[in-house]
């Protein structure tokens, strides 16, 4: 395990480079990737995507490669690019989906030689359900606007006895910040330009999904929460909360379509060996992206300095190999080779 002055060592040294390289637009452009030339390209907030007629797998399945890049967005704003965060997250994503693949399914595709630190994820193009499924064990603090925690602000300054928050009904004198809720929640949200947290009887109104659909989104994202709940215990952390989002395939099956339970989706808490939250200034120490949201002043236009994203990068890098149990161990090629030589792979394999 990297002990946190080798982190701060190898942040400092590489983290520069790591975070240079060419957008996988430009790299197409530049003719890098001549075998993705034509195909439609999507730039997300942290991820961009290509897909198009030409991209598909040999056995007829439609292929969305998804490239993650080092930006961190807070509050629907991009703040800059955080060190090895790209890498990181393809890890944790890696790991935890090993445990929930049987459960939740995936839209990932197996591609022998494929490092679970690449950046470059082959999968299938799904028809996504557009809605996120949050899945919440405890009220953090947070600061965003769909958040339990934000509703609940609000329920007490109205002073509300019984708040109704996505379908469930809660007593507001019964919640405490950070604390356990009664049971655990399913809590989804709308994917529009501002989310929204609903029902499942909007979503089904509104026409997102059936009710069988979102039946069997809950059902499975439930199970997997628990999955996870009992392995992270075992690693001395608790599962927070979570985000997945879903797609249906070409064989009609209901699949996670994005990252799972990793630090940007998910909150985990430190836990003690007598198995209490471990606190820090009154706080749970968290391995999250609520530790970047912490520091941010200006929810408009603030970009994270470059001592803020190299901290944000040790405490991303920490979180993992608490997570994983194993050293992370960063690939060091430059980035563009990184992405050309696994987009050549992945369709070598899949085409």
């Amino acid at each position: 395990m990297l002990e946190n002055h080798e982190i701060r060592e190898l942040v400092a040294e590489y983290g520069p480079a790591v975070n240079e390289g060419r957008s996988i637009k430009q790299l197409i452009e530049d003719g890098d990737v001549p075998r993705l030339k034509g195909c439609t390209v999507l730039k997300g907030k942290v991820s961009d995507s290509v897909f198009g007629e030409t991209l598909a797998h040999r056995n007829g399945k439609p292929i969305r490669l998804m490239f993650r890049n080092n930006r961190i967005s807070t509050h629907d704003v991009n703040r800059g690019a955080i060190p090895f965060k790209d890498q990181v997250l393809a890890i944790n994503h890696d790991h935890m989906l090993r445990l929930v693949r049987d459960v939740v399914g995936s839209s990932q595709f197996e591609v022998e030689g494929l490092a679970p630190s690449s950046t470059v994820i082959p999968a299938e193009n799904l028809t996504l359900v557009m809605l996120e499924n949050v899945v919440r064990f405890y009220m953090a603090e947070s600061s965003t606007s769909t958040s339990l925690y934000q509703h609940w602000l609000a329920a007490k300054e109205a002073g509300t006895e019984i708040m109704q928050y996505a379908g469930h009904e809660l007593e507001v004198g019964r919640l405490q910040p950070n604390g356990r809720l009664p049971y655990l929640m399913d809590t989804p949200s709308t994917k529009d330009k501002v989310d929204r947290t609903v029902d499942a009887d909007y979503l089904v109104n509104a026409g997102v999904c059936s009710a069988a659909q979102y039946a069997a989104i809950r059902n499975s994202s439930l199970m997997a929460f628990g999955i996870v709940s009992q392995y992270l215990s075992e690693r001395g952390m608790v599962l927070v909360d979570t985000k997945t989002e879903h797609g249906i395939n070409s064989e009609g099956m209901i699949v996670a379509a994005d990252e799972l339970y990793t630090m940007d989706s998910s909150r985990f808490w430190r836990l003690d060996d007598d198995g209490e939250l471990v606190t820090r200034d009154g706080k749970p120490v968290s391995f999250s992206k609520e530790f970047a949201r912490g520091m941010v002043k200006d929810k408009n236009d603030q970009q994270f300095s470059e001592e803020q994203a190299n901290e944000i990068a040790v405490r991303y890098i920490e979180g993992l190999q608490h997570i994983t149990g194993e050293a992370f161990t960063p690939d060091l090629r430059p980035r563009d080779q990184r992405i050309v030589e696994s987009v050549n792979l992945i369709l070598d394999e899949l085409t």
